[in-house]
């Protein structure tokens, strides 16, 4: 992993590959942005000019790169840009500083050593600085012939994240920016881990092989793991992990990871949608739709990596989380569209489209977390295509079945700098869901078809307890370029938003 650690040091006489130095978008051009004094002032205060000649001109995410000046013992500069300059008085915002830092990392790829002098107003900056390098250093090149072992001893191929990122600027023997530090290195590391889960590909990723991951963490961080495999699902009447798991020969299991604090007050339930390979069942997906879907597990891999999280920040607040693990598959002994599964609430769904397998798999899990009686419960899923239509690929919708709950689960994710919207769950809908055969089908109308979801899983929920539902189909697998501190592939999506949950909970600032 990525090493991160605080420093004093002047910039002109620290030893590091590269110094990064933030330049923002001004009115008149570019800005040097507070942090790179000493890096302006040996360029004689010339150093926005310079970057100007080169062509660049502070917009989000762009990297130019240039010689250091003389008497600097880092043989390279990195302008990263910060967009638009704040005004006047006003900090950078900590999102700005995330990206910004992601960005520069990435084009470090390949580094030992780089020293970080961004705007660091404050231990939150610092944090902010720290989680975007570590986020934005991530790379995952296990299956590839040299793997990341390979790449670090070959400099010419560059394919090794940067190895040791420096924040420059922040005060290693404070407190707060010590606790950010911790906090910034916690929760990154615990997000890559879930990127590396969602990049895993599904011949070496099944449900058993997931437990084993979690059952691994769960050991390491003192957290108590439970694992029902098919025989338990089947005596415990799971109908829906077991109706999704049934084409499958990699059976499906359902994990509980419960994290405790002696001094919690209050208990959270995460639900994770874990289907580790989604063909769409008997209702096969076409073409040119099966290539990515390895990250539709990435519900659970949030889940998963949260509550670790949580356990590593040691939250003083108690979190379950439900890892729903299945995989979809077309076979003889697979789910038919018409079948009807009798659920673990004991409710029965006639499933109308095996390719609407996540909320079958999440019911279950809902339920199971419902008999806790937790405070609130969250889950996470990659659910609809219809999400992605109507939000993109770079943002999440949040439903619930509490309107204080969803503002402040929107307002979290906004705050760690996950994009997300709320969304309604328009009553009309849940009409269209209606079977002659059984309790509910799992189909309703197809225009708003992720809020149909939303109303699905809403009937699993169990009586009066606070409930929220992420769908994460856009964001959690990125088929684009790179941009900011979010790799290609899996990017973790959700991880921070329930982490801060979590944190909020703690500190009884959720409610």
């Amino acid at each position: 992993m990525t090493a991160l650690t605080l420093s004093t040091a002047a910039a002109p006489g620290l030893r590091a590959d590269a110094i990064v130095i933030g330049v923002a978008k001004g009115d008149k051009g570019p800005v040097v942005a507070p942090g790179a004094e000493a890096v302006d002032k040996a360029y004689d205060g010339g150093l926005a000019g310079v970057l100007e000649t080169l062509g660049a001109s502070g917009a989000e995410g762009e990297v130019t790169k240039l010689p250091a000046p003389a008497g600097f013992k880092t043989p390279l500069v990195v302008a990263v840009g910060l967009g638009a300059r704040p005004v006047k008085d006003a900090e950078y915002d900590a999102e700005a500083l995330r990206r910004a830092a992601g960005a520069a990392a990435r084009a470090l790829a390949g580094a030992k050593k780089a020293a970080f002098a961004l705007p660091v107003a404050d231990a939150a900056a610092a944090g902010a600085i720290g989680e975007g390098a570590l986020l934005g250093a991530y790379s995952f090149d296990a299956y590839k012939e040299n793997g990341q072992a390979g790449a670090a001893k070959d400099k010419k191929n560059g394919k090794a994240p940067l190895a040791e990122i420096t924040v420059l600027g922040a005060k290693p023997r404070d407190k707060a920016h010590k606790a950010a530090v911790e906090r910034a290195t916690a929760v990154a590391e615990e997000l890559n881990r879930a990127r590396d889960l969602v990049n895993t590909p599904p011949n070496d990723l099944n449900p058993e092989a997931f437990a084993a991951v979690a059952q691994a963490a769960a050991k390491e961080h003192g957290i108590k793991v439970q694992v029902l495999d098919e025989k338990a699902l089947a005596k415990g009447g799971y109908g829906g992990i077991l109706g999704v798991g049934s084409g499958s020969a990699s059976a499906p299991r359902l994990v509980k990871l419960s994290y405790t604090s002696p001094k919690a007050k209050k208990h959270l339930a995460f639900v994770g949608k874990g289907i580790t390979y989604d063909s769409g069942g008997i209702s096969l997906k076409p073409a040119g739709h099966n290539e990515t879907m390895k990250c539709d597990m990435s519900g659970a891999a949030a889940v998963f990596a949260a509550v670790v999280a949580a356990a590593r920040l040691g939250l003083e607040v108690n979190v379950t989380g439900w890892l729903a693990l299945a995989e979809n598959m077309p076979s003889g002994s697979a789910t038919r569209p018409g079948d009807v599964l009798r659920m673990y609430s004991g409710k029965t769904v006639e499933v109308l489209n095996t390719d609407a397998e996540g909320r079958l798999v999440l019911a279950d899990a809902l339920w199971a977390a419902s008999q806790e009686k937790p405070d609130a419960i969250v889950d996470v899923a990659t659910l609809t295509g219809a999400m992605v239509l109507a939000l993109g690929n770079r943002t999440f919708g949040v439903m619930a079945n509490d309107d204080a709950f969803r503002s402040a689960v929107h307002e979290a994710a906004e705050e760690v700098g996950e994009a997300a919207w709320p969304m309604p769950l328009p009553e009309h809908l849940r009409k269209g869901m209606d079977s002659p055969t059984a309790d509910i089908a799992n189909m309703g109308e197809r225009m708003g078809g992720g809020l149909v979801a939303g109303l699905f899983l809403r009937e699993f929920v169990g009586e009066g307890i606070t409930w929220a539902h992420l769908d994460i189909a856009g964001p959690a697998f990125n088929e684009q370029g790179p941009f900011g501190y979010t790799p290609k592939g899996g990017t973790g999506s959700g991880v921070r938003t329930l982490v801060r949950l979590a944190e909020l909970t703690a500190s009884g600032d959720l409610g």
